[in-house]
């Protein structure tokens, strides 16, 4: 059984998680708590598996409460506004649910939440016969059967421009005749994700978001309007 708090200050919405909690067969409701003082307390005495934990809280914020909570416990953020999003996965939230939540909503995060608990208990796997994922691509040099290997954690942005692309890197920039639509098909989502009719960013790489525009570095990048809603709703839905 997965212990479960709920973490709100509005009262009607711990009542609404913690039947939620109590709707799914794995999941046992330790506590519900309308004060996030109360709640921290409550963790650092242990026995609290997953908390449901409000962002916008009087006393502390959500985030300031994952700072504080460390990874004593797994988390999913409860919200109405989706900017918070992308804060939240960088503290490793198990997922990010915008209300009003429901119930099929709901059931997706606890799904999410028991196979990654399963998996931080059970036994390691044997390295030597687990395949290692690839986070990598070779992309066409400047010449006749020249490839050259970018590995996906070095990529900042990639820029299309007709038949070719520019993918900016942490150490400088490559121009390949490739299209920015095979690049979205062979670049795994996360972490990339298309954003632009001209862009792909590295959700890993963004260091803020402010309305339509993106920030990587020092770079922005436009978020086009018919990519806005899939962008945010993948990101929240946390399909990784």
């Amino acid at each position: 059984m997965i212990r479960c708090l709920a973490v709100d200050d509005e009262t009607y919405a711990t009542k609404m998680l913690a039947d939620y909690i109590q709707k799914v067969p794995y999941l046992e409701l330790a506590g519900i708590s309308n004060s996030a003082i109360a709640a921290l307390a409550m963790i650092q005495n242990g026995g609290i598996d997953l908390v449901f934990l409000d962002v916008q809280m009087p006393e502390l914020t959500g985030i300031e409460f994952l700072k504080l909570c460390g990874h004593t416990c797994k988390v999913v953020l409860t919200t109405a506004y989706s900017e918070y999003a992308l804060e939240g996965f960088e503290h490793d939230v198990v997922d990010y649910l915008l209300k009003p939540i429901a119930f099929e909503r709901f059931l997706k995060a606890a799904q999410k939440a028991f196979q990654l608990l399963n998996k931080t208990n059970s036994p390691p796997a044997n390295p030597a016969s687990d395949s290692k994922a690839v986070d990598y691509l070779f992309v066409k040099g400047n010449s006749k059967n020249k490839y050259l290997k970018v590995a996906h954690d070095e990529i900042l942005y990639i820029e299309g421009m007709k038949n070719y692309v520019s993918i900016f890197l942490t150490s400088g920039r490559i121009i390949t005749y490739q299209t920015l639509r095979d690049l979205e098909k062979i670049l795994p989502t996360p972490p990339f994700y298309r954003v632009h009719k001209s862009y792909i960013v590295s959700i890993h790489k963004i260091r803020m978001v402010d309305g339509n525009v993106l920030f990587l570095g020092d770079q922005s990048i436009p978020i086009g309007d018919i990519y806005r809603d899939a962008f945010f709703k993948q990101v929240c839905d946390h399909d990784r």
